[in-house]
Parts: structure tokens; C-alpha cells; sequence
């Protein structure tokens, strides 16, 4: 399996987020590698409160959380959020999240389909008995980086995880639409892997949560979010094309649809701290402790 990426790609804003907080990721254990992308890590101690916002991949998260001027430490399990996600940072605090690779987290939960908790952020005692606020507390609060790996490596280890070839075949479908820009029709992809264009979308549905349709597009405003806030040179209608988008206006209206603003707006916006603000709408249902809002109807800063 591949080592986790440096890229920051589905960050809003990653100058203005990195430069307040610590972020790391790490590789998990080399048994969890076909289910856990890697683990992430951030730390903040700020002077005034900021809205992080983030496109999220088609994952889900698990999370080990521990805001510190609110209360003890807790844990998550943020579903695919479908809209912008935002998380308020105040005071200090710290986050340890391992996030799964699409599709790799139904194996933890066979029982249940990975649309159940798209759109959704809830306690992780719902879903893993398993942990307590002592598991959360354990994690959260290792004295470096290394102990908090290792006490997540443990606890994940610990977990049953159920094999399932239909979750592995969704995880390397998944990578292949992630890894290839000429993947852009559900249909021919779908007769390209031998599937009937529903066998797929019945797959993504049980075993990564969203559609393939979803998932074409999530990445096409990942890139384009990726080369406006790194790029001052962007060639709109060339990228548009490159990306398989039937013009530049298409581009345009997907990414103020999903960021909130144009494209050109955001790469002059982007490392200003102007993007310290709320999102539009409320979207995805968020837990006890957390914002989830939606730039239109279509979790802490997820994994990127």
C-alpha cells in the first residue's frame, strides 16, 4: 500500500490552517495498512478561535479528541461528510485520527453499510463498545508521537475486522478512480472492471458510502482546489478539460457549489485569513462537539 501523501490536498486554506496548528500524519501498522490511509495528528494552542475548512475524502474517520478548556478527552466516527466541513479550533487541544481508506472501514462494522454513516458524525461508543473515556484519554494525551501511534496501532489491532472481498475489490476501485484522470464516466468504468454500471453503484453504496459518480467528482475539486491555492498561473479551461469537465463554466459552478466561492476568488483569498469564516449552510448531522456545514445541498479537521 502506498505511504501517506504530503500534499494538502482538500484543505481550505492549508497556509492558514498550518500555520496554527501542528499536523503529522503517520503510517499505521503494517497489518491495519489495506483498511487504515494513515494516521493524523494535530495540536493547537491559539490566542483567538479559527474555522478550519475541509473538502473530505470519500472516508471515514475515527477520532480521538481532546478540546481541553471543555472537558475530558472523547472519541468520534465521522462519516463521508457530503457538503464543506467546518470545525471551530479554540483554546488548546489535539486530535488523533486514523483515517480509513475508502471502503475500509465496513470491515470493523460488517453488520452495517457504509451509507449509514455518510452525513453523519456520532460518539464512538456507538459503534465501538470498546472504547471508553480512559481509551480516548490513553490516546489523546501520549507524551509524543510516537506513543500516540502506537496506543492507536494497539487499539485498532484489538478490533475484529472481518474479511471481506467485496470491501478489498471497493478499496482498489476506489484508488483506481484516485490514481486515473481519464476515469470519467461511471459507465465505462463500470463495463471496464466487468460490473454493470448498478452492480457498482450497489457496491459503493454498501462498502464505501457514497456513489461513483460522487467519488469522480470529489476528486476533480480536490485537484482543482490543489492548483488554485498553489498555482497563480492556473489555465482554467485547461484544467476544466484536463479534469473531464465539458467546459470551464461546469468547473466553475462545481467548485463554488462545493468551496462556496469561485475558483479565481479562492486562489486570491487563499492564504490571506480572510477564510477564518462560517459556511453557508448547515449540512452533514454533526456530533455533540463538532460543526459540519454544506456550501450547498449536494468533521475536527478530517484526514486529509
Amino acid at each position: 500500500m502506498e505511504a501517506p501523501r504530503h500534499d494538502t490536498r482538500g484543505i481550505v486554506d492549508p497556509s492558514g490552517l498550518l500555520s496554527r496548528v501542528r499536523f503529522r500524519r503517520h503510517e499505521p501498522a503494517e497489518p491495519l495498512r489495506r483498511h487504515v490511509e494513515w494516521y493524523w495528528l494535530i495540536d493547537w494552542d491559539l490566542p483567538a478561535p479559527y474555522a478550519s475548512h475541509i473538502v473530505p475524502h470519500p472516508a471515514v474517520n475515527l477520532t480521538f479528541q481532546w478540546d481541553e478548556d471543555e472537558g475530558p478527552p472523547y472519541a468520534e466516527v465521522t462519516g463521508i461528510a457530503l457538503g464543506l466541513y467546518t470545525r471551530k479550533l479554540t483554546g488548546r487541544g489535539r486530535v488523533c485520527g486514523a483515517k480509513f481508506r475508502p471502503g475500509g472501514f465496513r470491515p470493523y462494522t460488517p453488520e452495517t453499510p457504509a451509507s449509514h454513516w455518510t452525513g453523519r458524525a456520532l460518539p464512538a461508543q456507538e459503534v465501538f463498545r470498546q472504547i471508553t473515556e480512559d481509551t480516548a484519554r490513553s490516546i489523546v494525551t501520549g507524551a509524543d508521537d510516537r506513543a500516540r501511534v502506537a496506543a492507536l496501532d494497539a487499539f485498532l489491532l484489538s478490533l475484529p475486522c472481518a474479511p471481506d472481498p467485496q470491501a478489498d475489490l471497493a478499496i482498489d476501485l476506489v484508488r483506481r478512480i484516485r490514481a486515473d484522470r481519464t476515469v470519467r464516466r461511471v459507465g465505462d468504468f463500470a463495463r471496464a472492471q466487468g460490473l454493470s454500471v448498478r452492480a457498482l453503484q450497489r457496491l459503493f453504496a454498501a462498502q464505501v458510502g457514497v456513489s461513483p459518480k460522487w467519488i469522480i467528482l470529489r476528486y476533480r475539486i480536490h485537484e482543482a482546489l490543489e492548483q488554485a491555492g498553489t498555482r497563480s498561473d492556473v489555465d482554467w479551461a485547461a484544467l476544466a478539460a484536463d479534469l473531464g469537465y465539458a467546459d470551464q463554466a461546469h468547473l466553475v459552478r462545481d467548485f463554488t457549489t462545493t468551496v462556496g466561492v469561485p475558483p479565481t476568488a479562492y486562489a486570491a483569498e487563499t492564504g490571506t485569513g480572510r477564510w477564518n469564516r462560517p459556511a453557508p449552510r448547515p449540512g452533514a448531522t454533526p456530533g455533540p462537539r463538532t460543526t459540519a456545514t454544506s456550501a450547498a445541498p449536494a468533521a475536527p479537521a478530517t484526514g486529509t
